[in-house]
């Protein structure tokens, strides 16, 4: 059951494939998990909080804002 804010499992599937490209190994550092950081914008979008104020369930919040702009 996805949270507040979070993109259920029905959603992610539909989207996956589009937000989530497979890359290829070895280049450059692992990104972090697509979902987490999606669901971490639609978190600051909704709430109308800083960027800053992002709870840690979603991952850094610089990580996070990069993603975002």
């Amino acid at each position: 059951m996805a949270g507040r804010y979070e993109i259920s499992d029905q959603g992610w599937a539909l989207i996956e494939d589009i937000v989530s490209p497979d890359t290829p190994a070895g280049r450059g550092r692992p990104r972090r998990d697509d979902r987490q950081m999606l669901n971490g914008i639609f978190w600051i979008l909704c709430s109308g909080a800083k960027c800053r104020d992002l709870p840690e369930r979603f991952g850094p919040w610089k990580t996070v804002y990069q993603r975002f702009r």
